[in-house]
């Protein structure tokens, strides 16, 4: 199985957009939008293996090599920042990662004001890095869901997460104060793997080139 290629992809509308995108390189994987448990697939005929896996855990899958490549949103890999090689913006599943803030503090808020603030977010990697370059103190409170809550109840002022439409954003009655980063989807590759199956992994990464 060592000639085989291992793809960790993670569930959900990046697991679609994959599958169709592996379409239009001659790569059939049609099977894992199938309904089913399965977390392995198994292509034989093209000797390839996908393995399903959160969206968190596919860079922890790739760098270990338990994946050979994997795909997964910008924002993981800022959060993470693993020792991957990162060739391919795959060009799909944009959004942006903000600051957000209930409107009534917007109204008279100046954020070149802010020294010391408190911000709920799931990446606290990335807003203490993005706080600190501004020369601003920041107490993070790490939630793993439903974010907008927690200036509703009082747990921060302000939060860090991804914005799609802003409709939850604005249902929530919080407004986007300022963007840390645009985000995409992006191909991931086990820095080992690139040296010992270059001419496969090549050949899927320059594909793939020519569709994004």
């Amino acid at each position: 199985m060592t000639d085989y290629i291992t793809i960790a992809i993670p569930k959900g509308r990046i697991l679609e957009e994959s599958v169709a995108l592996f379409r239009k390189i001659g790569i059939n994987c049609d099977e894992l939008l199938s309904d089913t448990r399965k977390l392995i697939f198994e292509n034989a005929a093209d000797r390839l293996r996908y393995m399903i896996v959160r969206a968190t855990d596919v860079p922890t899958y790739v760098e270990y090599g338990c994946a050979d490549l994997g795909i997964v949103g910008k924002d993981t890999l800022m959060e993470q920042e693993k020792d991957l090689y990162e060739p391919l913006d795959l060009k799909f599943g944009y959004c942006r990662m903000m600051v957000a803030e209930p409107a009534g503090l917007a109204r008279d808020d100046d954020p070149a004001s802010w020294s010391n603030i408190r911000i709920a977010t799931k990446y606290p990697n990335v807003t203490e890095k993005y706080f600190a370059g501004k020369g601003i103190q920041v107490e993070i409170v790490k939630l793993y869901g439903s974010i907008e809550l927690a200036p509703l109840v009082g747990l921060s002022e302000r939060i860090v997460d991804l914005v799609s439409t802003g409709e939850t954003l604005r249902q929530n009655g919080l407004v986007e104060v300022e963007t840390i980063a645009e985000i995409t989807t992006r191909l991931i590759v086990n820095r080992a793997s690139l040296k010992t199956k270059h001419p496969r992994i090549t050949e899927i990464i320059e594909a793939l080139e020519k569709q994004v």
